[in-house]
């Protein structure tokens, strides 16, 4: 599995959900402009869609839609969540939705999906589990820590797995931190919280500089 670090090569397009979420419609909806050329797509060998940023800004101006804000604002917390349960990832947006924060997160079922999306993404934070079908969460985190690209991503594992079983596996990428299920989302709002403090005091210190 290999991704490159070449950002020129993967900021003209996006995935089906990410599309979804910059659109603020339903999957099934963005299919439907798809099939009706409405945005331009196609797919990659691997059977992904895959949609052009470009088409979804002119389908934004056609029909008087602001830009989302996943593509416009540094002010907000871009997260990325990879979970193959859907009861987690209802319970994990219905959480954020809640809270109020400045964030916008986009949910994948699948690692192979979010690779293919975090490069036009840019995400600060991950979430992801580590029992998944197909790409596991271990080798997913192991592809992401070989590539500079992503060296200041926050990341969070959330999972059922033990520290040994974990242990056993190989153990995760320095820095990465882990949250067992049931996931404690009090523990993740602070989080949340802290890491947005990080980021405020950064910008005033390079306000400031400037």
């Amino acid at each position: 599995m290999s991704l490159t670090t070449n950002k020129e090569a993967y900021d003209g397009y996006c995935g089906t959900s990410y599309a979804a979420k910059v659109l603020g419609i339903s999957v099934g909806t963005v299919q439907g402009l798809v099939e009706k050329n409405d945005l331009k797509a196609w797919k990659t060998q691997g059977g992904h869609r895959r949609i052009s940023l470009q088409s979804i800004q002119d389908y934004q101006r056609r029909h008087n839609l602001a830009p989302a804000s996943l593509m416009l604002s540094e002010d907000r917390l871009r997260v990325l969540v990879v979970e193959d349960d859907d009861e987690t990832r209802v319970m994990l947006q219905a959480n954020f939705d809640k809270w109020g924060l400045p964030l916008d997160a986009v949910m994948y079922s699948s690692a192979m999906e979010a690779l293919l999306d975090m490069p036009s993404l840019q995400p600060q934070v991950l979430l992801t589990d580590l029992r998944m079908p197909n790409v596991d969460g271990f080798q997913f985190l192991k592809t992401l820590s070989e590539h500079a690209l992503f060296s200041n991503l926050a990341v969070v594992v959330i999972t059922g797995m033990s520290a040994d079983e974990v242990k056993a596996k190989g153990g995760l990428p320095d820095g990465v931190q882990m949250l067992q299920k049931p996931v404690d989302m009090d523990w993740l709002r602070g989080f949340f919280d802290a890491l947005m403090s990080v980021r405020q005091i950064n910008r005033r210190a390079r306000s400031q500089a400037a």
